[in-house]
């Protein structure tokens, strides 16, 4: 099962990789998609407010559990494009107890400020009390997310990105099942939303690990693979922390907008929301081949095939940019239809703020996609200093926008305050890449 991503054709080997990554990611999405669909069919806009409006809220918690493990993934490529099975099985060893450890942390964290951060954002009265019911399940379900991130990551250093797709379809089913029975059967509003996604998602993760312990020799653990290295402990977290504080920084910058929308009431909340979740699914291509990268790059940075790293990231570039500009047609044309889904078609204002928000971010999402691609290659070359400060940059950006640009836009500015924000988080990731690739080039022609 597991690909060596060190030999054959990038270009094939990336979109082959990829696309179950994709697949994949789209059922991921529907985790949260289906809590939204059912949940404003079926309860209310004041309900499927409540939801959308502690989305900002899970990606601080749940971004960093991403970045956390997909850094502590990053190692086991290079272990394995080192062909050092030993050292492999090391890394999966710290990474588990490095997991244990955040999970307690990030829960403890995430369920003692959920009400103050709630308050913070400007929560409108009427939706505070499902928000807070919401999130509170969803953090309670940290430990679910860290499992199913973890053995997903490791599996896909290695190669293997089929395996938790697989288990990702099978979850998905099981939360829209449990969505229509909790939600519609047993009339638990969004309580059982969160307990659907949150069961669906450990489920995923308990099936990963039990085929992953059957069919991956590789992964047999000794004892001596759990012996306790401080230096692996610090070679993770130094990779894997800035990787978690980028997806972390990006959440504060959307939770500061998500203030600033707040303001607008739950009609505007609503249709953000709405629209939102359908940024989010036609933006999985460039966030898969940037998953894709990370783990192509990390293979092939332990081999020490250099040349290959930047053949694929040309390549990968191309392709992306491609599917980005689908993504973009597909928002323009059917983005309506995609936000009735969500919403009944009576809800005008709800309707014209969603479309609004669509129409706005199309336009950049090439720019969103060539973002993944430079900050995933550079993660994978285990240079995350600058992926963080792209990330600074990107707080720094998101935030301006949303203290200024809605004074004088109105909804609008919230709209501009995303792609603001990613045109100048890449610029810097760009920079760097090309700088990074040039020194390698010059040190490589020196020996």
């Amino acid at each position: 099962m597991e690909k060596d991503m060190t030999v054959g054709k990038p270009g094939r080997l990336i979109l082959l990789f990829t696309i179950p990554l994709i697949i994949g990611n789209i059922f991921q999405q529907l985790y949260s998609m289906v809590d939204t669909i059912i949940v404003g069919r079926y309860v209310g806009v004041s309900a499927l407010a409540s939801v959308g409006l502690t989305g900002p809220m899970s990606f601080l918690i749940l971004g960093f559990v991403m970045g956390l493990t997909g850094g502590f993934a990053v190692i086991v490529a290079q272990r394995f494009g080192a062909k050092d099975e030993d050292g492999l099985r090391h890394a999966v060893a710290i990474s588990i107890y490095l997991c244990v450890f955040f999970t307690i942390v990030l829960t403890a964290i995430g369920m003692g400020t959920a009400k103050i951060i709630l308050i913070a954002m400007n929560t409108p009265e009427d939706v505070l009390t499902d928000a807070y019911i919401y999130i509170m399940i969803i953090f309670a379900g940290i430990g679910a997310t860290f499992l199913y991130n973890m053995i997903a990551c490791i599996l896909r250093a290695l190669g293997d990105s089929r395996t938790p797709l697989y288990f990702l379809i099978f979850s998905s089913i099981v939360n829209i099942v449990l969505d229509l029975v909790l939600i519609i059967n047993f009339n638990m509003g969004v309580a059982g939303a969160g307990i659907a996604t949150v069961i669906s998602q450990g489920l995923s993760g308990i099936l990963c690990v039990i085929y992953t312990k059957r069919k991956y020799p590789i992964l047999k653990f000794q004892k001596k693979d759990f012996r306790f290295d401080w230096t692996l402990i610090q070679k993770h977290l130094t990779i894997g922390l800035p990787m978690a504080f980028q997806f972390s920084i990006t959440a504060v910058g959307v939770i500061i907008l998500q203030g600033a929308l707040n303001l607008f009431g739950a009609d505007y909340i609503a249709g953000f929301t709405a629209a939102n979740k359908v940024e989010q699914l036609v933006s999985q291509p460039a966030n898969s081949f940037g998953t894709t990268m990370a783990n192509y790059t990390g293979q092939n940075l332990g081999a020490g095939k250099y040349e290959r790293i930047k053949e694929g990231t040309r390549k990968c570039s191309i392709i992306t940019l491609a599917f980005a500009v689908l993504a973009a047609l597909i928002v323009f044309y059917f983005g309506k239809d995609l936000t009735l889904l969500f919403v009944k078609e009576g809800n005008a204002k709800v309707l014209k703020a969603s479309r609004e928000y669509l129409n706005t971010i199309a336009v950049f999402l090439p720019v969103l996609s060539l973002l993944f691609v430079y900050r995933n290659v550079l993660q994978g070359m285990g240079r995350s200093f600058v992926p963080l400060m792209a990330g600074v940059a990107e707080l720094v950006a998101r935030t301006i926008g949303a203290i200024t640009f809605p004074a004088i836009l109105g909804f609008v500015g919230i709209c501009i305050a995303g792609p603001f924000a990613w045109i100048l988080a890449t610029i810097p990731l760009a920079i760097a890449y090309f700088t990074v690739m040039k020194r390698i080039g010059i040190n490589s022609s020196n020996k």
